[in-house]
């Protein structure tokens, strides 16, 4: 007899989303597991600096206040609740669980999943160094799958916590101890990969109901209310395909497009491998099914790579900054002047910082009716390892310019002292070098063995993609208008380590010819000028009628390191979805 299908819910997306979440999930409707994604590339450096002060700690202590008022209602309900706030120090949460439901006087099953941390082998592994400074990491962890979570949900824990797993593996653990899939069956690959993009798209908590939507205005104008998106919940059926919704009253909405815009989130091309399954992301269909509910269905896996991404975070040194105010005219002579003053000034410091980054911010307006709005902005960011360097002498220096330099002067901030910032970089290592392990609710431990189907040949090469026709008023010649990208496009953009993801799809499908046609890596690095110089890499997903571009190297060496005015690149994709382009009149 096939299960039924498991209604799996998320309450976090971030270590600092919504505390609420927890709660409004396990009152505001069924399900039968609750998880919660803490963990990012920044995060994994926070909490390796908490373990490096103190080694009881390491893990995200907010989901522990998140547990005090709603352990016991999870209980009531038989909600299961599967988190990776273990961060780097999963056995340390399941005590600290362990302890919590003791003194609320409950009877909690608890297990955690153990092994992604690396950090003790690095040397042997060769990840003893981190960035292009080669800094010592402070946390080194590979990305593990769902089957460890699975072997603790089949031993019957109502708490599972892990370290460093894959996001969508909060979603695939369940799903297979549920459904009984078995990382051996060929047959079970593309179930896996329905369930890898359930998790992926729900991992990202209200991103997929409507938060940090491209096409929010439609949502509004709809009458949807985005005041406080509710979380969303996946109900997940014995073939891996899904329905994404969210619980009745809640605010945002579901729909193919908000869908849409968190697949293309934190992506690379049309194989998406993982430490299950290599996720086939060009077979995903998406459907419409009723108000709020979008079902996934048509996805395909393959075999998962012979090895595991393993992340390495460390700090790289130290950075400060200083930000003048441009105000009124000559805008562009007072930035040369302040940095011609602060470049003499830095000459007299033991040395030049090692990196030295100049940006000027034209954000001013002519003849602005507020003095904000006539100002610009020249920030110079340094970076070094020596505090005599990056440190007061540096900002002092800004800040004696002060009765010396262009009229107006004035800086966003009092001199400060320099600060840490963290590097990241990701590597490869062997599945087989890794030690996947369970720990049940009875303390046993059982060891998860590197999947038999892993794939050690090189991946065949992606499908053709048939080039669509032109609707009619689209070729060229025809008559077009200047306006804005995003007239017709939505986009979403987002970070994986150094490099950046900007996903576009298309609003209509009388769109999608002429967007695959004209959004070109050439174009795409014109609109986007910070791109021009970097690599950039166009992917084709015809089936969700969207290009995906790869821009490596545009974060330098990961949101840690500030690297840039975004150093996520969250406005990417807004960046380009407001550059003005010509477009056909039939598509306005």
């Amino acid at each position: 007899m096939t299960p039924p299908p498991l209604r799996i819910g998320n309450a976090s997306g971030f270590y600092g989303d919504r505390f609420s979440a927890v709660a409004e999930m396990l009152e505001g409707g069924d399900l039968d597991v609750l998880t919660g994604d803490y963990l990012a590339e920044l995060t994994m450096l926070i909490l390796g600096r908490d373990r490096a002060k103190d080694p009881a700690t390491g893990y995200a202590k907010t989901f522990l206040r998140q547990l005090e008022g709603t352990l016991g209602t999870a209980l009531d309900r038989g909600v299961r609740i599967v988190a990776n706030a273990g961060g780097v120090n999963p056995a340390g949460l399941a005590d600290a669980v362990r302890a919590l439901a003791d003194r609320l006087g409950l009877d909690v099953r608890v297990a955690h999943v153990e092994g992604d941390d690396l950090l003790p082998r690095a040397a042997a592994l060769g990840l003893d160094a981190v960035g292009s400074h080669g800094a010592q990491p402070l946390a080194a962890n590979a990305y593990l799958g769902g089957w460890g979570i699975a072997a603790c949900l089949d031993a019957g824990a109502d708490v599972v916590v892990t370290g460093r797993v894959t996001d969508a593996s909060l979603v695939v653990g369940p799903a297979a101890a549920h459904f009984g899939w078995r990382p051996d069956d060929p047959a079970c690959l593309d179930a896996l990969a329905g369930a890898v993009v359930a998790g992926h798209v729900v991992e990202c908590g209200a991103q997929a109901t409507g938060g940090n939507y491209a096409l929010f205005a439609d949502l509004l104008a709809a009458g949807v209310d985005l005041t406080r998106p509710g979380f969303p919940l996946v109900e997940v059926h014995a073939d891996g395909s899904s329905v994404v919704t969210k619980h009745p009253g809640t605010g945002g909405a579901v729909t193919v497009g908000t869908v849409t815009a968190q697949l293309l989130y934190e992506v690379g091309g049309p194989r998406y491998p993982g430490p299950d399954v290599v996720t086939r992301l060009d077979t995903v269909q998406l459907v419409q099914e009723g108000p709020d509910r979008v079902r996934i269905e048509g996805v395909r896996g393959e075999p998962p790579p012979a090895t595991l991404k393993a992340g390495l975070a460390g700090l790289g040194g130290l950075r400060n900054e200083v930000t003048f105010v441009l105000t009124g005219l000559d805008v562009e002579a007072k930035a040369a002047l302040a940095r011609a003053q602060l470049e003499h000034a830095l000459a007299a410091l033991p040395r030049r910082p090692r990196e030295v980054r100049w940006t000027l911010a034209r954000t001013d307006h002519p003849d602005a009716a507020t003095q904000e709005e006539a100002s610009a902005f020249l920030r110079c960011a340094v970076k070094d390892g020596d505090p005599k360097v990056v440190g007061r002498a540096f900002s002092a220096a800004a800040v004696e310019l002060a009765l010396a330099g262009y009229p107006g002067f004035h800086l966003t901030a009092p001199p400060g002292d320099a600060s840490p910032y963290g590097v990241f970089t990701a590597a490869a290592v062997d599945a087989a070098d890794v030690e996947h392990v369970a720990v049940l609710p009875d303390g046993a431990r059982v060891v998860v063995r590197p999947n038999p189907l892993r794939e050690k040949a090189p991946a065949a090469p992606d499908d053709a993609v048939p080039v669509p026709a032109l609707p009619p008023g689209c070729a060229p010649g025809d008559p077009t208008r200047r306006a804005p990208l995003g007239t017709v496009v939505g986009a979403r953009s987002g970070d994986k380590g150094g490099s950046a993801n900007v996903g576009v799809w298309a609003r209509t499908p009388d769109v999608w010819p002429w967007l695959e046609r004209t959004l070109t890596v050439g174009t795409f690095q014109a609109l986007l000028p910070e791109t021009a110089d970097l690599p950039v890499t166009r992917f084709v997903l015809a089936n969700l009628r969207a290009v995906n571009f790869v821009v490596e190297g545009v974060l330098g060496e990961g949101v840690a390191a500030q690297h840039r005015f975004d150093p996520q690149a969250k406005g990417l994709a807004e960046w380009l979805r407001c550059r003005v382009v010509d477009i056909p009149e039939a598509l306005l």
